[in-house]
């Protein structure tokens, strides 16, 4: 028997105001700039150069156009959602409406991949950029205090400082955060701009020639050498010609992560009926934009193979441009793309926890809010689980683990669009995703397409998270799910249904 939450009390829960609920403060144009916030960050300045050179080349570009089709798809069944049932949660409550408690929970359990996971990766780069700004100024940290002990070093301090301030801001207040979240995008946007300027003229057309570096077993395939499983199963595969833009849009997924972060806001957003689409959409259309701009612009001014491990890309190719008095300024806008990014995840991660602790699947204290209406508990939790992976743990990895518990989230808000519209075709729609099923389908397969295009390695992680989530619903969340309530076996009331 299936345990959903319906639809009318969700939208009651939406409506509540005052003490025990979340502040709305937020705009429409807030609810953009969170998602550009969210979304400019670590894959634009970093893994644009890792894709071009180990995967795609020059066609990193169609790397991000990919990308993007598997956001888009998704993004609009997100924008109908938000509109449609704007409270937080994202798609946990999504799920919990359309397919049931037990998907809602791993869905909820999931998304700690992709925002916890997704703010200590971003911290633990943040904390390179950071030293390379301290030594502009002439100070030297220690490379021990730079890295966990499985790294060489013993601590990465500089990651758990970043942290730990902007979880302290969360807990300060929403509408405070989102102003320093605003100066910060406009910050980054600004450079990321200047870049595309400056390095147009720069461009050196050999450099993208070939466009699509070939792949050799791609070759062989064609010629009838090689089985197409074969070759899906060696190392030809992601390495250059199609499958190499295809595992690069994997990887480059990563540097989209964020635009659903703007639908766990829901519920502190003024109007969210127009402003979640606004701001979904919105922030995913400026973000494709830029990223195809920057990525076309970052392989001509720089031969892709010279990006081959190298953690500062965009420094590396902007050098040829001969403005090396911009190098500092590059740094600074990396940073802030890197702080807003670290920031939204937090908020993000805190807000989907304050929701599933309502519902009963996790304790109460993670739903408790402060005078500010924050669930500073929550806060105060994920910045110490934080903290111990970016500050001890090794996360060069953990970007493939992101993205495909992301992707996982995607597949299921799409399919939650499909089951919708089934059981429930004359609710109230602000905002209709466009030719449905046709636009979930295709964000489903898209959203596959790239999960089937990681590393083998990326699955049995996500089945392993996925395992303790399971252990964890059976011990705890199931038998204190507030919906169960009162509707056991016996009972003579039917448990609450869409």
């Amino acid at each position: 028997m299936l345990f959903k939450k319906s639809i009318p009390s969700l939208i009651a829960e939406a409506a509540e105001s005052g003490e025990g609920t979340l502040k709305r403060t937020l705009s429409s144009g807030g609810l953009v700039a969170l998602g550009v916030g969210a979304i400019i960050g670590a894959g634009l300045f970093s893994l644009t150069g890792i894709a071009a050179a180990e995967n795609a080349g020059p066609a990193v570009t169609l790397s991000f156009v990919v990308a993007a089709l598997g956001c888009a798809f998704a993004g609009l069944c997100y924008a109908e959602f938000a509109a449609m049932i704007p409270v937080a949660g994202s798609a946990y409550t999504y799920s919990y409406a359309t397919m049931g408690e037990f998907v809602a929970w791993i869905i909820g359990w999931d998304l700690v991949l992709e925002y916890a996971l997704g703010a200590a990766t971003v911290a633990s780069s943040w904390s390179q950029y950071f030293n390379q700004l301290l030594i502009v100024f002439g100070i030297h940290l220690p490379d021990s205090l730079l890295h966990g002990p499985w790294e060489g070093g013993y601590v990465n301090i500089p990651a758990i400082i970043i942290i730990c301030l902007l979880s302290l801001l969360l807990i300060r207040g929403t509408q405070e955060s989102s102003l320093v979240n605003n100066i910060l995008v406009v910050v980054k946007v600004a450079v990321v701009l200047i870049f595309i300027a400056l390095g147009w003229s720069f461009i050196n057309p050999l450099n993208h020639d070939p466009f699509i570096p070939a792949n050799e077993g791609e070759q062989l395939v064609r010629s009838g050498q090689l089985g197409f499983f074969e070759f899906f199963k060696s190392d030809y595969f992601g390495h250059f010609g199609i499958s190499g833009i295809m595992r690069g849009a994997g990887v480059v997924f990563f540097a989209f992560i964020g635009f659903d972060a703007v639908s766990t806001a829901a519920q502190e957003a003024k109007n969210p009926q127009k402003g979640m689409p606004i701001g979904i959409i919105g922030s995913l259309v400026v973000c494709t934009l830029l990223y195809v701009l920057f990525s076309y612009v970052l392989t001509g001014l720089e031969n892709y193979t010279k990006f081959a491990g190298d953690a500062k890309p965009v420094a590396t190719a902007f050098a040829q441009t001969g403005y090396t008095f911009l190098n500092t300024a590059l740094i600074i806008a990396i940073l802030t793309g890197y702080t807003s990014v670290i920031l939204v995840m937090l908020l993000g991660q805190s807000r989907v926890f304050y929701t599933m602790s309502k519902d009963g699947l996790l304790p109460k204290f993670f739903s408790d809010l402060s005078k500010h209406r924050t669930p500073w508990k929550t806060n105060v939790i994920f910045m110490v689980f934080v903290s111990i992976f970016t500050g001890f743990v090794p996360v060069s990895d953990l970007g493939h683990m992101v993205s495909i518990g992301t992707l996982f989230a995607f597949v299921l808000v799409c399919i939650g669009i499909i089951v919708l519209r089934k059981t429930n075709p004359n609710l109230p729609r602000p905002f209709r995703t466009p030719l449905v099923p046709l636009v979930p389908i295709l964000g489903i397969i898209v959203c596959i397409a790239m999960m089937a295009s990681l590393p083998i390695e990326s699955w049995e992680r996500l089945a392993i998270w996925m395992i303790i989530g399971v252990v964890v619903y059976f011990v705890y969340s199931k038998k204190h799910s507030k919906i169960r309530s009162g509707y056991g076996p016996g009972s003579s009331t039917p448990p609450p249904t869409v």
